[in-house]
């Protein structure tokens, strides 16, 4: 099966799944202020006051051990003022993704082990964007939010495609060797991964992000001229390497050494990455409240 097939196989499920979440309305003001050159934070806080409930989640999140501010913020302007335009875009694209599946009738162990794993990827990403710059500078916060949505195409499978789930489960079942992208390449034809980002090119998100969720296996197809999807890789391998049980090296797997060649790092410079990521993901608690998990 051809790439321009399987393309066409994506959008074709994208585009049966119905009731489809989108990000809300307000993501995308905020983008459009954001990018005009003449932005300020009044104008995002205009435009944040217009959504109530989102204004708090800004203020919840600008207030966390994340950012780890000395005093505290108690408007969203002021809040932009602190943590910068591009932080608050970002922030409000992360509260939207989590409250989008939040109420969705999932296997709580399922969604309980993704909203984990995702936000551990999101911190490495955050850490690794801030750390690496020998490819060039990437922004923390849009790299944390990369991170949180690189699989975004599971909760797809999930929620929306409930018969070719089952067939994934099933054959994860007689296998406990493959990853789950290789059972879903045979199984479905396609991969999470090309399910997100057809989901985040649907939902207009940056073209950075939206090539970093679709290339997170493979960012050497990425073409882009930033190591954003680089950066998701290395950081969704550290947090399964950080957190996941080592006796299921399975969901682990390893390490693309042309990747490191890349990013100019070697094994030792990742286990540090591993003590750095354990330090960060202490800060996740209001993430983790956002996303339903205790």
């Amino acid at each position: 099966m051809d790439i321009a097939t399987i393309d066409n196989k994506v959008q074709q499920v994208i585009a049966n799944v119905r009731n489809l979440p989108t990000p809300p309305i307000v993501f995308h003001q905020i983008e459009k202020v954001v990018n005009d050159p003449n932005a300020s934070a009044a104008r995002v806080a205009a435009v944040l006051s217009e959504d109530p409930a989102m204004s708090v989640k800004v203020l919840k999140l600008t207030n966390s051990a994340y950012y780890g501010l000395t005093r505290e913020v108690e408007s969203v302007k002021q809040a932009v003022v602190m943590v910068g335009l591009e932080a608050v875009k970002n922030l409000v694209l992360s509260a939207s993704v989590m409250g989008m599946f939040k109420n969705t009738e999932l296997d709580s162990e399922f969604q309980d082990a993704y909203w984990r794993h995702s936000l551990a990827t999101a911190f490495c990403c955050r850490v690794v964007a801030k750390n690496l710059k020998s490819r060039g500078v990437v922004d923390p916060d849009a790299a944390f939010s990369a991170g949180l949505l690189h699989d975004v195409g599971k909760m797809i499978l999930s929620c929306y495609v409930p018969d070719e789930n089952a067939r994934l489960k099933s054959d994860r079942e007689n296998d406990q060797e493959s990853s789950d992208l290789e059972i879903e390449q045979r199984v479905l034809g396609y991969n999470h991964a090309q399910l997100g980002g057809v989901l985040a090119a649907q939902w207009k998100l940056p073209e950075n992000t939206m090539k970093a969720i679709a290339f997170h296996h493979r960012p050497q197809l990425s073409d882009m001229d930033t190591p954003m999807a680089y950066i998701v890789y290395l950081s969704d391998y550290i947090a399964k390497d950080t957190f996941y049980d080592t006796s299921e090296a399975y969901r682990i797997g390893t390490v693309d050494e042309n990747v490191l060649e890349y990013m100019q790092v070697n094994h030792e410079s990742l286990s540090v990455f591993n003590d750095l990521l354990r330090e960060e993901y202490v800060k996740a608690e209001t993430f983790m409240q956002m996303a339903g998990l205790g």
